[in-house]
């Protein structure tokens, strides 16, 4: 490794331990720092634990909650379960993604937004719902009321 220093990982180093079972949870705490897990710092923790990049790199991308790539600034996550599918969820993502002229799990090329599909937010009884940024959530929409929310955001 080029002489590269990450400081947040050091710290989740100290904080599980230095090695091999400590990787989901010095992956998570970097992630929580960084807000993603960039290559050089998987290698950076594939070298400091001595687990091979590959395994690393395989858990990373076996648990959806790790990210690879720097997010946007706003997820929208579209609820596309069975009650908000049924109530209207499709129409909404599809207002949404056109709105911002992008597909579903793309961000936007200002950074600023991504619509990510989910497969359940947890509140059917509000379908068709989304969450944005992981704690506003927004139910019984129209693709309407979803493009108004939008607005606050922007």
């Amino acid at each position: 490794m080029e002489n590269k220093n990450f400081p947040a990982v050091d710290m989740e180093i100290r904080k599980w331990g230095a090695n091999p079972e400590s990787l989901i949870q010095v992956l998570h705490g970097t992630q929580e720092a960084l807000g993603y897990l960039p290559k050089e710092v998987l290698a950076y923790i594939s070298e400091k634990l001595k687990v091979p990049l590959s395994k690393v790199y395989g858990v990373v991308t076996f648990y959806n909650f790790f990210k690879l790539s720097k997010d946007a600034e706003h997820v929208i996550m579209t609820c596309m379960g069975t009650a908000c599918y049924v109530k209207g969820g499709e129409a909404v993502l599809n207002a949404l993604c056109e709105k911002l002229g992008v597909k579903p799990n793309q961000i936007t090329s200002d950074g600023k937004f991504a619509v990510r599909i989910v497969r359940c937010l947890g509140c059917c009884g509000l379908a068709p719902a989304i969450a944005i940024d992981g704690k506003d959530i927004y139910g019984k929409l129209t693709p309407e009321k979803a493009l108004e929310i939008l607005e606050r955001y922007s």
